[in-house]
């Protein structure tokens, strides 16, 4: 991103302005601040759903965004996991699945081939389905909207290691815990003109409201 600025309308005042920032390809940026600050319009930036008004965003490579809620249709477990790739096999569905902690939601659905009926899915086995489909797609830049917000913080941790460790991806988490920003590599704090972006012990230090993120995170662990 070189001097990306997005307003919600003409005249509008800008949510993100003359941000700069460059992630380089496999890292794991966490992204943090307070409601309304912009943090799921970077995300949107990031995929090309929205466009700057201002400045330049370039990717390298295929963009895939897991928002908080996710979309789970009626069809196979297979083809809800496989969606978002041209060939998979209920091999690669199942591996997809134990990489990202889904193995035993489907394993209690029945399978690859079992049928799904979204209706009945909790909002965090909703959650799961949608990262093992983006764990299997083709994305070399993966970026997770609050995606793990309905699983509990060991579950989230499993599924953001599964995401970090798979080859040539660059993880984007925009996070609702510390210990996302403490797993990541480096965390961007959107705070207006004093936004930074850092390693956890730096901002700790030097972004008096990452230090208040991090206090309220811990206060109600």
């Amino acid at each position: 991103m070189r001097g990306v600025t997005f307003a919600y309308g003409v005249g509008a005042e800008p949510v993100l302005r003359g941000l700069d920032l460059v992630v380089p390809r496999g890292e794991h940026l966490a992204v943090v601040g307070p409601s309304g600050v912009g943090k799921s319009t970077f995300g949107g930036l990031v995929a090309g759903l929205l466009v700057a008004d201002a400045g330049v965003v370039r990717r390298g490579g295929a963009v895939a965004l897991v928002p908080q809620e996710a979309y789970v249709f009626r069809g196979t477990v297979g083809e809800n996991i496989g969606y978002l790739r041209e060939h998979t096999t209920p091999a690669l569905v199942t591996a997809a699945a134990a990489a990202v902690g889904a193995a035993g939601l489907v394993d209690a659905l029945g399978g690859p081939y079992a049928q799904v009926d979204p209706g009945v899915l909790s909002q965090g086995e909703r959650q799961l389905l949608a990262l093992a489909r983006t764990y299997l797609a083709p994305a070399a830049v993966v970026v997770l909207d609050e995606a793990t917000c309905h699983l509990d913080p060991a579950a989230e941790a499993y599924a953001e290691r599964a995401f970090a460790g798979r080859p040539a991806t660059t993880l984007i988490v925009i996070a609702h815990r510390i210990s996302s920003a403490r797993r990541a590599d480096r965390t961007l704090v959107l705070d207006g003109a004093d936004t930074m972006c850092g390693p956890h012990a730096e901002l700790l230090a030097g972004s008096p409201l990452y230090r208040d993120l991090a206090a309220a995170w811990t206060a109600v662990r």
